[in-house]
This record gives structure tokens, C-alpha cells and sequence, in this order.
């Protein structure tokens, strides 16, 4: 039997771990059943995206909802954010270990061909294409580069508020990251701000810590600094977000001790000199890392 919304809502509430073992397969039923209802399938698409039950039966499931101009744009959109994880896991961990792989690589093709067919494809709406670019970027291409520059450049908002959050996974925008700390919109300047702290861009660093220092911050603008921090100054990020480790919101305080955290995780400058020395030269073909 289908499972059920109120089932689909109980799953959601349930950390991942502790899913029934034959929860794949139960999230496979909805996701192909031609009766199960718009917010019953845009949950399964939803949970159908986590690591501890992807694989190749449920990233096809989702790849034909993505497909299919007969499902709603929330649904289609639900689906192309799910298979964003795997396609970035696939693309750090390569597929020499198979027992470590929860898709095959002719999977991990197939979904970033259709994506990148479904994105050019002007007939698609602007918020399914908008999610495709979102989700595909995890796996950087070359056709990439091209489609962020175009977004970022754009006078429409919402195209520019992806271009610059797709910014945060492909190197080489430094200039349109930069450019977009000046904005009254705090969506895409938290965007830039996460991009920046993410690529280490050090010239913003003053815009970091005035953000951080502010009396009455964006709380928006506020987490996406508290991270910035933690990669431009993980050393210090303890004692810069001190004043805020004690923060009554608990994803703020969170978000501090995350940050400070990252400088137990940090790389010897010399250590990283010898990593580089020892990098394989034959990295994937297309890959932009």
C-alpha cells in the first residue's frame, strides 16, 4: 500500500537513521503511483533525496518526475533538489568503490545530461530550470560556467538570486560575488556572502565583520557571516563570535560553534603543499575542481 501523507509526514519527523529498512521502496510506491496526490509526492521526492535511501531505482523515479511536463512545477522542482546530494557525492567520491556508491555512474550521466537539456529548454518553467541549475551545479561541468555568468547578469531576481547561490560551487566569480555584497536584497547578498567565505575571497573580509558586528543585523545576513567567519578565520572564529556563542536562537549558536569548530579541521600550510605535490593529474573530464 502507498504510504499514506500523514505516514510521509511521520517519516519526515523520524531522523533518517532510524527509517524502517523497506522505507526505499515505500518512497519508490509513491513516487511512481499516478494517484498519490501533489503534496504527497513532493514529500516522497523530498525524503527520496537522502543519502541513507537513494539509489539508482529511486534517482530514475525522480529523474522521470523531473522529466514529465505533466507534473506540477513544485514536484518537478522537489525532484531536481533531491538528486542534487547524490550528484555532488558521485562527483567527490568517484565510483572506484562500489560498495560506497549509491548510484551507478551511468546514473550520474544520465541525470546531468537531462538536466542540462531540461535547463536550455525555455519551454521548461523558470522555477524548474531554476531548481535543475541549483541541484546540477553540485557536480560542476563546463556548461556551467556559462549559464551562472548569463544568471548573475540577469535583471530578473529570482535568476540572479541562483546564479549567485550557484556561485558558492564553481570557482571563477569572484567579481560577481563581490559585486553583489552591495545589494538591498538580503537574500542575494547572504548568497554572496556564503559564496565568498566559501572561495576565501579575503577582500571581504571587513564586510564580514561588520556584518557581524552590526547592532541590529539581518538574521539572514547574520548566519551567512557566522560561516564566512568560520572559513576566512577559522583560528579565530572562537573569539570574533564569542559575544554570540550564547545566542537565544538556537541556530545562530549552532552556526558559532560550527564555525569555530573548523579550525581543529584546518590544513597545515606545508601539509597542503605536500597534498598538492601528490594530486592525480587525470581529474575527471569536465570536472571544474
Amino acid at each position: 500500500m502507498t504510504l499514506t501523507l500523514k505516514a510521509l509526514k511521520r517519516l519526515d519527523e523520524t531522523p533518517p537513521w532510524d527509517w524502517p529498512e523497506d522505507t526505499a521502496t515505500d518512497l519508490l510506491d509513491v513516487l511512481r503511483d499516478p494517484r498519490a496526490g501533489e503534496e504527497q509526492r513532493v514529500l516522497a521526492a523530498e525524503l527520496a533525496g537522502n543519502s541513507v535511501v537513494i539509489n539508482d531505482e529511486l534517482a530514475h523515479a525522480l529523474l522521470a518526475l523531473l522529466r514529465s511536463a505533466e507534473q506540477p512545477d513544485a514536484v518537478r522542482s522537489t525532484a531536481a533538489i533531491s538528486l542534487g546530494p547524490v550528484l555532488e557525492s558521485c562527483d567527490t567520491d568517484g565510483f572506484d568503490d562500489p560498495d560506497f556508491v549509491a548510484i551507478g555512474e551511468d546514473t550520474f550521466r544520465e541525470i546531468g545530461e537531462t538536466m542540462r537539456s531540461l535547463h536550455l529548454d525555455t519551454g521548461v518553467s523558470k522555477e524548474v530550470r531554476r531548481r535543475i541549475l541549483e541541484a546540477s551545479v553540485r557536480a560542476p561541468v563546463e556548461w556551467h560556467v556559462e549559464a551562472i555568468r548569463s544568471t548573475c547578469a540577469s535583471d530578473d531576481r529570482e535568476w540572479k538570486l541562483t546564479g549567485i547561490f550557484c556561485t558558492r560551487f564553481v570557482r571563477g566569480f569572484d567579481e560577481e560575488i563581490l559585486a553583489s555584497l552591495d545589494t538591498a536584497d538580503h537574500d542575494i547578498h547572504a548568497a554572496a556572502v556564503v559564496a565568498a567565505g566559501t572561495w576565501e575571497i579575503e577582500a571581504v573580509w571587513p564586510h564580514v565583520l561588520g556584518l557581524i558586528t552590526a547592532p541590529d543585523p539581518d538574521r539572514r545576513l547574520l548566519l551567512a557571516a557566522i560561516g564566512a567567519v568560520g572559513e576566512l578565520r577559522p583560528q579565530e572564529a572562537a573569539v570574533i563570535l564569542a559575544d554570540l556563542a550564547d545566542s537565544d536562537d538556537p541556530e545562530i549558536a549552532e552556526a558559532v560553534l560550527e564555525a569555530s569548530s573548523l579550525a581543529d579541521y584546518g590544513w597545515n600550510e606545508n601539509e597542503d603543499e605536500e597534498d598538492d605535490d601528490d594530486l592525480d593529474e587525470d581529474d575527471e573530464p569536465g570536472s571544474l575542481h
